[in-house]
């Protein structure tokens, strides 16, 4: 059977394409082709994306598309689908906008009747599931949590009742505190899985609970090198998650800490207390302290 050419419509497409977390030979043939067939690549950083695209001889034209000028160039981009072009957004590594940028790009061209089309393939996330040996049936994605520890602990405490595994980044920078940040919402005993390097030369797949993570990682077991992903088992039912919370010193901590509306988002999740409620002690606190 003959390969298969990108199909043009009138207006052009967007093909949205998933590309390699570590080992280059997990670029699908078919994103290969994207790549060499489009119009021009919208990169999130032009530099990393040319290594890849050099490796495979691949001479397409980059634009950089990233979280500091994607609202002003998105409209550009939408233009020139309409225009006929074919554009491959594609992130540093892995499947785009999967905390990676793109958002307000794809949601214009939605908006604008775009063709938008997925070439699918790597992504760390559920590399790490499909290994974790944890359920997946059900999960959730969390991405980076919080880097200062008050909104961290918050966001933690939030989750304790989550029944579903937990996918979560993070970085070499932080993974310390985090799982010892997890000890403490979850339980040191609490099943989990870290992924670290996935698909790379120095790939390192670990389950253990949450205290043995911490403690290879501690001893040097687990080197404090490279990209991490966590994956944690849900709570299981009947498991107790209750949280003692004092809402005066909590809202007090995350006001210090976070914008106004996301302390006032994560103090009403944990407490059960009407977000209207919250919004308004908060308004009192900030007036206390101003005084």
């Amino acid at each position: 059977m003959p390969e298969q050419r990108i199909k043009r419509s009138t207006g052009g497409t967007l093909f949205v394409v998933a590309t390699p977390i570590g080992n280059r030979d997990d670029l699908s043939p078919r994103g290969r082709r994207v790549l060499e067939e489009a119009d021009l690549v919208a990169a999130e950083d032009t530099r990393h994306t040319g290594r890849l695209l050099s490796h495979f001889g691949i001479k397409t034209p980059q634009i950089a598309l990233h979280e500091h000028n994607e609202e002003s160039l998105a409209e550009r981009l939408v233009d020139r689908i309409e225009n006929g072009e074919t554009i491959a957004l594609v992130s540093d590594a892995g499947t785009p906008l999967i905390s990676d940028p793109g958002y307000r790009l794809l949601h214009l061209a939605h908006a604008r009747g775009i063709t938008v089309s997925p070439v699918p393939g790597p992504s760390a996330a559920i590399a790490a599931l499909s290994v974790a040996g944890l359920p997946t049936d059900r999960f959730c994605f969390e991405a980076f949590l919080p880097a200062k520890k008050a909104a961290r602990v918050a966001r933690l405490e939030a989750l304790a009742g989550e029944t579903r595994s937990i996918v979560l980044y993070e970085s070499v920078h932080r993974i310390d505190a985090c799982l010892d940040d997890l000890c403490g919402a979850f339980g040191p005993e609490r099943p989990a899985f870290l992924g670290r390097e996935l698909t790379k030369m120095h790939e390192q797949c670990v389950a253990a609970t949450l205290s043995g993570l911490r403690q290879s990682l501690r001893s040097g077991d687990i080197p404090a090198k490279g990209e991490f992903v966590l994956v944690i088992a849900g709570r299981e039912r009947g498991e107790s998650a209750t949280v003692e919370v004092d809402f005066e010193r909590l809202l007090t901590t995350l006001v210090r800490h976070l914008p106004g509306r996301q302390a006032a988002d994560l103090a009403a999740g944990l407490t059960g207390r009407p977000r209207n409620e919250v919004y308004r002690r908060m308004l009192a606190l900030r007036a206390r302290d101003d005084s």
